[in-house]
């Protein structure tokens, strides 16, 4: 069950045969004839997605407005704004879902159900490769301030902006691929099919698991580790304000993505758990996973000022003082750097 197939009731068994064949054994849930309005479970499930769409897809049009257009374009505005894109798509998708789910089939055709199902992990992927190219910058930034100071643009982070998203376009193709609709007890539904190449699920799950989620995030915590001993030796900075933010934005991520990739490589051996556990996991996991794209704007805002000046300045104003902050902030850090790095050269 993919993130991207909103399918919160359909788990597809697969198992090996004697010949190490894949065969599918009869789908052991499925999702109701009816609908879910019936179950109380699919209705508080419906709600959240329905919550989910409208904070994010506001919130994140609110922050593309912001970034895109009300602030001065600068290298930390383009990452913010990269990753809001990532997410406003990624909400824009979640009608499709909730449809599906109440409904208890698919009616929007084979290209949607592929299409939905890619821009879910594009968003994925996207979402993380991005947070690592902000790790990255802030190290480089911090170990090498001179040179950061003289190579950090715009034109230059717009481009690596376009490679991380080329990437993510490439690592989502499976959904491309394996993603189709099938008749299921006279109900239409979208499903992984992948029936067609020998091992093609494990090949999948694991990609995304290691390419979407360990590789990154061991990226992340190497960058920071430099960081923090930098910061912590030189003593160069005072405002914490654009790592908590930052910080904040990657342990969402984390705990956000964390329950899906266990409960998907969990399913690729079924047969060794109960398949309601499994079916209970990846619905519960799924949800989560879909939280994280409104709870990134709401970051923006609360991480940014202290909470008696979020109720003095406006929802706008906070934002943009979230984002410029991070930016403000490290100017500083290379300018200070700079200097300091003139006056022991002179020293030499």
């Amino acid at each position: 069950m993919d993130l991207g197939d909103y399918d919160y009731g359909e788990y597809d068994n697969y198992t090996y045969s004697e010949n190490d064949s894949l065969t599918t054994i009869q789908e052991s849930f499925s999702l109701p004839v009816t609908g879910c309005f019936d179950s109380i479970a699919c209705v508080a499930l419906i709600i959240i997605n329905v919550v989910t769409f409208i904070l994010g897809f506001c919130g994140n049009a609110v922050v593309i407005w912001i970034a895109g257009f009300k602030m001065n374009k600068s290298v930390n505005t383009t990452w913010y704004l990269s990753l809001a894109i990532s997410d406003f798509i990624f909400c824009a998708c979640l009608p499709f879902g909730i449809a599906y789910l109440a409904m208890g089939e698919w009616i929007f055709g084979l290209v949607m159900c592929k299409l939905t199902s890619f821009v879910m992990f594009l968003n994925m992927f996207s979402s993380i490769f991005l947070l690592v190219v902000i790790s990255a910058d802030r190290c480089v930034s911090v170990a090498f301030p001179v040179w950061a100071q003289n190579q950090r643009t715009v034109r230059k982070a717009s481009a690596v902006v376009v490679l991380a998203w080329l990437m993510s376009i490439t690592l989502s193709m499976p959904s491309m691929v394996f993603r189709d609709v099938s008749d299921h007890r006279g109900k239409v539904t979208c499903v992984n099919n992948y029936h067609t190449y020998r091992h093609s699920h494990k090949y999948v799950a694991w990609s995304r698991f290691l390419g979407g989620f360990v590789v990154p995030f061991l990226i992340i915590i190497f960058c920071y580790s430099v960081i923090i001993l930098k910061l912590t030796k030189n003593k160069m900075t005072k405002s914490t304000k654009p790592f908590k933010v930052m910080s904040a934005l990657i342990a969402t991520f984390f705990i956000c993505w964390l329950p899906y990739h266990i409960f998907i490589l969990l399913e690729l051996n079924p047969q060794q758990f109960d398949v309601e556990i499994l079916t209970i996991g990846l619905q519960v996991g799924t949800t989560i996973a879909t939280a994280n794209s409104f709870l990134n704007p709401f970051l923006y805002v609360f991480m940014g000022n202290d909470f008696k000046q979020k109720f003095k300045s406006s929802l706008l104003n906070k934002m943009e003082n979230a984002m410029g902050e991070d930016g403000r902030t490290l100017s500083r850090y290379l300018s200070r750097s700079s200097s300091y790095d003139a006056r022991a050269s002179t020293h030499i």
